[in-house]
């Protein structure tokens, strides 16, 4: 073994005598971490910090109680506040599952923390109908047969709607284009199409 030669053994022993008195290049010592107090969130278990936060949900105020602040909205709502309408699907903001609309434009919620949500309307499934009384595009996906196996139709449902409220519906191929956020392998994506287009013509 050369002398510029270590062994695995000498490597370790090496890292770990240079860790427990690490200096900058420029020779002076890494300062102290502040104090918890003067952090501005305490590490817990759950993630950095909790808090208690007011969402504006379909028209209510709910109030969660610490919550982890690197909760997702998706999380937040199906786990903390029970609306289990919005499906968690790859949970990467691919498939459209968990579309909702917030201040009026859809988002994946799965990739939105619920903290930055305050002071926002925020609407999911849950918030389409009007008690017995189904939304027009709910009513359009049953009369055109837009139904996929219940996953994906809530995030499907919810991109309809803005997609129209956006005035994305001059044609079927502008539809498809703008309803391209959103996934399946159902293959009803005609029959959405039609049920979009039927809402697009009776509101224009």
């Amino acid at each position: 073994m050369s002398e510029f030669e270590i062994n695995r053994r000498e490597l370790l022993a090496g890292l770990l005598s240079v860790g427990s008195a690490m200096i900058v290049p420029s020779g002076r010592a890494i300062p102290p971490l502040p104090d918890d107090a003067e952090r501005p969130a305490k590490v817990t278990e759950q993630g950095i910090g909790n808090v208690d936060l007011t969402l504006e949900i379909n028209g209510e105020q709910h109030r969660v109680n610490q919550l982890a602040v690197n909760t997702t909205l998706l999380d937040c709502l199906r786990d903390h506040l029970h609306l289990t309408g919005s499906k968690k699907g790859c949970g990467l903001g691919h498939c459209g599952a968990c579309t909702v609309t917030v201040d009026g434009r859809r988002i994946t919620s799965c990739l939105a923390l619920a903290v930055m949500q305050q002071g926002k309307q925020i609407t999911t499934i849950e918030g389409l109908a009007h008690g017995d009384e189904l939304h027009p595009v709910q009513a359009a996906f049953v009369k055109q047969d837009g139904f996929q196996c219940g996953y994906c139709t809530p995030g499907q449902i919810m991109s309809a709607v803005a997609c129209i409220q956006e005035g994305h519906t001059s044609s079927d191929d502008e539809i498809r284009e703008w309803m391209s956020g959103n996934i399946c392998r159902c293959g009803a994506y005609p029959n959405i199409v039609a049920a979009v287009r039927e809402v697009a013509q009776r509101s224009a």
